[in-house]
C-alpha cells in the first residue's frame, strides 16, 4: 500500500479531463499506478469543468474515481473559458513542490509524466516538457502545429533550441510557476507558459514523445481557435503590458 499523502506532495499532476468520459478511468488508473511504482509522493488534480446544459458525464465519473482517494482532488465548475481556463483552475488548485499538467484524452503517453518529472530533477531544470517528434493525428493538426511553432520562434525565441510549445506534459517547479502571470482562458495558455518561462530566463528541458490520434472524438481545434491563437501570438508580443 502507498504511504498516506503528505501535507505538501512533491508532485501535483493536473489532469485536464474535459469531455473525456469513461476513458478517463483507465487514464487515471494507469497514471496513479506509474506514480506509485516510481515512488513519487503525489496528488492528482482532476479538472472536469463542464458546459452549462451539456450531457458530459465526466464530472460524475471523476468524482466517483476520487472517492476514498486522499491523493485525488476534483475541480468541477461550470466553464467560464476554454482549455486555458481549465488549466489555470487546476494549476491554482495544486499544492505540490512541483506541478505537472497533461491532457486526459490519451494522446500523450501517460508514462511521460514520470519521465519528464525525472528529467526535470536530473537536469535541475525549472521547467521540462515533451515535444512531439512523431505525430499520428493527421495532416491538419501537424500543419497547424508547424505554423504555430514557426511563428512562436520568430516572435519570441529566434535561434533558441526549443520545439513544440503546445506539447504536454509540462512539469515545473513551484518557484517557476509562482513567477508566471497567467491570464489566458483560451487555447493560448501553453504558449503563455512558455512566454513567461522565456521572459524569466528559466532553464528549460525537452524530451521527445509520440502524439497519438484521438479515435474517440474529432479535434476541438477549429478555425476560430487558429485565428485566436495567431492573434494572441502577436498581441502578447507587441501589445500586452509587461
Amino acid at each position: 500500500m502507498p504511504e498516506p499523502i503528505k501535507s505538501i506532495p512533491e508532485l501535483s499532476v493536473v489532469v485536464l479531463c474535459y469531455r473525456a468520459g469513461y476513458y478517463i478511468k483507465d487514464f487515471v488508473a494507469q497514471l496513479e499506478q506509474e506514480l506509485i511504482e516510481a515512488n513519487i509522493d503525489f496528488e492528482l488534480i482532476l479538472v472536469a469543468n463542464y458546459e452549462a446544459g451539456s450531457q458530459d458525464n465526466t464530472p460524475e465519473i471523476v468524482t466517483k474515481l476520487a472517492e476514498n482517494k486522499p491523493r485525488f482532488t476534483v475541480i468541477s465548475k461550470e466553464k467560464k473559458g476554454r482549455m486555458g481556463w481549465d488549466m489555470r483552475s487546476g494549476l491554482e488548485g495544486a499544492t505540490g513542490n512541483h506541478i505537472a499538467v497533461i491532457d486526459g484524452d490519451g494522446q500523450m503517453p501517460v508514462s511521460d509524466v514520470v519521465k519528464v518529472y525525472q528529467m526535470l530533477l536530473a537536469g535541475k531544470y525549472d521547467l521540462a516538457k515533451t515535444y512531439r517528434a512523431q505525430r499520428q493525428d493527421g495532416f491538419y493538426r501537424t500543419a497547424l502545429s508547424a505554423v504555430y511553432n514557426l511563428l512562436f520562434k520568430l516572435l519570441y525565441m529566434p535561434g533558441y533550441p526549443l520545439h513544440d510549445i503546445n506539447s504536454k506534459p509540462k512539469v515545473m517547479t513551484r518557484k517557476a510557476y509562482n513567477s508566471f502571470n497567467l491570464v489566458s482562458s483560451d487555447w493560448f495558455t501553453d504558449a503563455e507558459i512558455m512566454i513567461e518561462a522565456l521572459k524569466n530566463k528559466l532553464k528549460i528541458g525537452e524530451l521527445s514523445t509520440i502524439f497519438y490520434e484521438n479515435e474517440r472524438r474529432k479535434t476541438l481545434v477549429g478555425f476560430d481557435t487558429v485565428i485566436e491563437f495567431i492573434y494572441n501570438l502577436f498581441y502578447y508580443r507587441f501589445f500586452k503590458k509587461k
